[in-house]
């Protein structure tokens, strides 16, 4: 069974501060090939999300995916909240738009934290969402627990299109409110085409110990995902980005070697099988 990861960036120049001293390859391409063939990873998806000095971020993957088929997938950045066309009227000619320029196995959209995500459910959110389905895309969406109330209306309108939620849709594993929105989360089990990215360990816990590897105080969450979502789990390293927290390796083993509640053949669905499916499922 192949290993895929589900949860990947890549960019011409590094987005973020603090300053990196190699900016032009911290985050590039050729790293991210080689860390993948260092740590036995097959296949990538590149979420793309066009900030700062990338704004042609959805250009540079798709010339990295066309160069490297065999190796990679393009989730396009569309419409995401750091950009001017955000929920604006006109998305899905812009999605169509996307998918005839781009190689795109899927769209990503990250979702301002500050939304209630109704936008999904009017006729712009229809109209952009029947446009996914007719052109055989996956969505990607970064969003919060608050937004799955909205995100499960889309999913059961739009059954024939997987939803993939970034880094097990921002839970955390501390708070007074952890367990109430790990229960909203879970709920949209209920829909078979909701899945989580099982990515982020550094994100579930508290911030003064995102070194803390393997993230034992993160577990729980997942377990409890895992009982809700069982294979509709994918991994993901968040690389380049989870290298402030730990190495590509070990956003792998934090998943395969210490989440051992997990069965091996599960185990090896989430870390490929499922998200191979879906891939081979989604436009051509």
């Amino acid at each position: 069974m192949p290993i895929i990861d589900s949860h990947c960036h890549s960019w011409n120049y590094w987005p973020y501060l603090p300053e990196v001293p190699d900016p032009d390859h911290h985050g590039s391409v050729e790293t991210l090939l080689d860390q993948m063939d260092v740590n036995g990873v097959d296949r990538a998806t590149i979420v793309c999300a066009q900030i700062h000095r990338n704004r042609d971020n959805n250009d540079y993957v798709a010339g990295a995916v066309r160069r490297h088929p065999d190796r990679l997938d393009q989730f396009a950045d569309v419409d995401s909240f750091w950009s001017d066309t955000y929920h604006t009227p006109g998305a899905a000619k812009r999605l169509e738009q996307a998918a005839e320029k781009w190689p795109m196995k899927a769209f990503t959209q990250y979702v301002a934290s500050e939304d209630d995500g109704r936008w999904f459910n009017t006729q712009e959110g229809k109209d952009f969402f029947s446009v996914a389905r007719d052109v055989g895309l996956i969505a990607s969406l970064a969003i919060a627990p608050h937004h799955q109330n909205e995100v499960r209306k889309v999913a059961e309108a739009f059954p024939e299109v997987p939803i993939l939620c970034h880094h097990m849709s921002a839970l955390r594993s501390y708070g007074e409110d952890a367990w109430a929105t790990v229960k909203n989360v879970t709920e949209s089990a209920e829909l078979p085409n909701i899945h989580l990215k099982l990515s982020g360990f550094h994100y579930l816990c508290q911030p003064d110990r995102v070194w803390d590897f393997p993230y034992h105080d993160t577990h729980w969450v997942y377990e409890a995902c895992y009982e809700a979502f069982g294979t509709r789990l994918c991994w993901g390293s968040d690389f380049p980005v989870v290298k402030k927290a730990m190495t590509h390796l070990q956003s792998l083993e934090a998943f395969r070697s210490h989440l051992t509640f997990i069965s091996d053949e599960d185990r090896e669905a989430i870390q490929g099988g499922t998200l191979e499916m879906l891939l081979a499922n989604a436009r051509a």
